[in-house]
């Protein structure tokens, strides 16, 4: 993946995860190695609140203030420098359920992000303390829920700030993808409507969404075929024109190779 907000992003859809403590921490100037000798036992999605401090990964300094968040840091050993008279964070431990597998790399690099610090996220945090003690399944089910939300908005505000001039330019065209997806559509016309050659554009999309503007109009169609195949009486070649598809049989060729069955065989339940 081209960018780590994207590959995050990838990490938390697909690798199951367990949630730990909850801490919202204030310290006073001076050094703290609580984890000089041992690794951390944890990765951590970590939001500075108040002050100024240097967070050291095995010997990598992060400068952490008010908008900064960091990602990761499992078994690495950790200390922190609090340059301030104080310095407060917010702290949510997680880990994956198989921490072995290649995917959870990710958790052991130490990601360096941005959030906004609105009333949205101080509602999520304050939320995400009061289920921090909580026992219940469905007490756990909101605690890692609220994580996720949290994840989502530090996510979702990287990925704003790195794409800052093409944000509202690429929120258009995935609308207009949304909208018109059952029409003909082409690189070509899509870049044309900000004035733009197609293959800056594709690069401007792919940055911004991981996957190119064509990519993104295939996937959106096979998700939307999906819904019609299993939901409505609709026949195949019915459905492949509504998704904008005028050819049946290639269509059918283009569900196969992403779901690894003919739409007729999901249709019929096979």
């Amino acid at each position: 993946m081209g960018n780590q907000y994207d590959a995050l992003a990838g990490f938390f859809l697909q690798v199951p995860i367990d949630i730990f403590g909850v801490f919202q921490t204030n310290l006073q100037h001076g050094r703290y190695q609580g984890h000089k000798a041992q690794p951390t036992t944890k990765g951590g999605v970590l939001i500075a609140l108040k002050g100024e401090a240097n967070f050291a990964y095995d010997g990598v300094s992060y400068l952490m203030s008010p908008g900064k968040a960091i990602i990761g840091g499992y078994n690495r050993h950790f200390e922190i420098a609090v340059n301030s008279a104080e310095f407060e964070y917010f702290l949510v431990h997680f880990l994956p359920v198989a921490p072995k597998e290649d995917k959870a790399n990710l958790v052991r690099e130490v990601h360096l992000l941005h959030i906004d610090m609105d009333a949205g996220l101080l509602q999520v945090m304050k939320q995400l303390r009061r289920y921090s003690t909580e026992l219940g399944q469905i007490e756990l089910l909101e605690k890692k829920t609220l994580f996720y939300q949290l994840v989502n908005k530090t996510l979702t505000y990287e990925r704003y700030l790195q794409n800052r001039e093409s944000h509202s330019m690429m929120e258009q065209t995935i609308e207009h993808i949304r909208q018109h997806y059952m029409e003909p559509i082409t690189l070509e016309g899509l870049a044309e409507q900000h004035g733009m050659k197609g293959k800056y554009f594709s690069h401007l999309f792919q940055k911004y969404t991981g996957i190119g503007p064509i990519h993104y109009l295939i996937e959106y169609r096979m998700k939307v075929a999906y819904e019609l195949l299993v939901t409505t009486p609709f026949a195949v070649r019915d459905i492949a024109r509504n998704v904008g598809y005028p050819d049946a049989y290639y269509f059918s060729r283009l569900f196969k190779k992403h779901y690894g069955m003919s739409p007729t065989a999901l249709k019929r339940g096979e």
